[in-house]
């Protein structure tokens, strides 16, 4: 089949190269004309394990190639996905005006049916105001379909080859059997093509995001209250896990959710609700609830130093939301990095992917470090943000030797309080008890 992604971010090139994968020919269009080039000679714009080798596989093969012209796009394409920014706005509601102005220039460019699909998350209702935008410029046949994704950053090639579910909201029998089509080589194994009307489609993506974090949260908020009773975090959690009703997954406390997905879906839906007159007490809660999270860790540092970082070196481990990234949108490091800034600490840091990405935002004002060792030279404290492999089995003694003081704070509880114990350093962690 012949395909168009409008847009190149995370999504869009993911979704163009594993559909490409397939053996469709796909087109990926995008306004950065430099990024456009990039791609064009070969490079991947952002770091996901494995779409590298797939990306290099079909620009050879001539199945993916990347255009700025959206009549290109528009023509090439049977379907078209919109694989637009819909950012978080002042009110956290989603910014629509990518999609919407790319579905004007669509119905005046249109000169036979298409598909159009809104892939980008999207509130409820959007596949109605694309509708009527592409209608007010065209009389030409077309159809749009909700199709959300559900992508893990980090196992996105893999989410996308092998997906639990296919949601397909269109209440177009045409569409839905070209949708259908689509999809088909990747749902072999039996995994469900689940067809329903738009407005379903566009909330089970809400729906399904703000239940995870509503999970993370509710584990947080076990975990802080274990460290005032005493209670081990992690022995609730393989005692709750293990309830066939409740799952293992997503019960790992730390230092909050981030990444461009959760912060800003659950607020989306918040905002969503209040619009409608409806108001989601849940979400509300956990969006306090995080935002205060991912500042958990500060008390305790100021606690332990008596309240003075002046002049105190912090390791930080791990800058991205999450491991096997480089994404730092609604990371918590940034947080702890602004406010142990803001009490006068220096601070070393090293991420085997993100640190580029923050080194943008943050320039100068922290040091970056060529690798985890080299970031504790002359450290106070290491404290680890993000859970990456190479984290989980440190050298202790070469730690030892490179620190003034052995001191660990853990945002993700990735090490045994008895095993830290025993190589003689402090530890805090998240809902456990702290060694001294």
């Amino acid at each position: 089949m012949k395909i168009s992604v409008i847009g190149t971010g995370y999504v869009g090139l993911v979704t163009g190269t594993c559909l490409a994968e397939t053996g469709n020919e796909v087109i990926c269009v995008d306004i950065d004309e430099t990024k456009v080039k990039q791609m064009q000679q070969g490079v991947v714009p952002i770091y996901e394990p494995h779409l590298d080798v797939l990306f290099e596989r079909n620009i050879k093969a001539n199945r993916l190639r990347f255009s700025t012209s959206l009549e290109e796009g528009l023509n090439h394409g049977e379907i078209i996905f919109l694989a637009l920014p819909t950012p978080e706005d002042e009110d956290g509601s989603a910014d629509l005006s990518y999609v919407l102005g790319v579905a004007k220039n669509i119905g005046k460019l249109l000169k036979e049916y298409k598909v159009i699909v809104d892939k980008s998350t999207v509130p409820v209702g959007t596949s109605d105001k694309v509708k009527d935008v592409i209608s007010n410029e065209t009389n030409v046949e077309f159809d749009v379909v909700s199709n959300p994704e559900f992508l893990r950053e980090g196992f996105a090639v893999d989410d996308f080859l092998k997906p639990e579910r296919i949601v397909i909201g269109s209440s177009s029998d045409r569409a839905s059997k070209l949708m259908s089509k689509l999809y088909k080589p990747f749902v072999r194994s039996g995994n469900p093509i689940i067809i329903m009307d738009e407005k379903s489609a566009e909330l089970t993506k809400y729906a399904a995001n703000s239940f995870l974090a509503t999970k993370i949260t509710f584990m947080n908020e076990i975990a802080n209250f274990c460290e005032l009773v005493g209670a081990d975090v992690d022995k609730v959690r393989a005692g709750i896990g293990t309830d066939s009703r409740i799952g293992k997954r997503f019960l790992f406390p730390g230092i909050g959710y981030g990444g461009s997905c959760f912060p800003k879906d659950v607020k989306a839906l918040h905002k969503s609700g209040k619009d409608n007159n409806y108001d989601f007490q849940i979400l509300n809660s956990v969006i306090k609830v995080n935002d205060i999270q991912k500042k958990i860790l500060i008390p305790k540092i100021l606690n332990h130093f008596e309240s003075n970082l002046k002049g105190k070196v912090f390791a930080v481990w791990g800058l991205a939301f999450k491991p096997e990234t480089d994404d730092i949108r609604e990371a918590a490091s940034l947080y702890l990095i602004e406010e142990l800034l803001k009490h006068g600490a220096d601070l070393n840091v090293f991420d085997p992917e993100a640190m580029p990405n923050v080194e943008k935002k943050l320039g100068s004002k922290i040091t970056y470090s060529a690798n985890m060792y080299e970031a504790t030279n002359n450290a106070d404290a290491i404290i680890i943000c993000t859970e990456w492999s190479i984290f989980r089995t440190p050298n202790f003694s070469k730690l030892r030797q490179n620190m003034k003081l052995p001191v660990i704070f853990d945002g993700r509880n990735l090490y045994d309080v008895n095993d830290v114990k025993s190589e003689g350093f402090h530890y805090t962690s998240i809902g456990r008890k702290p060694v001294n």
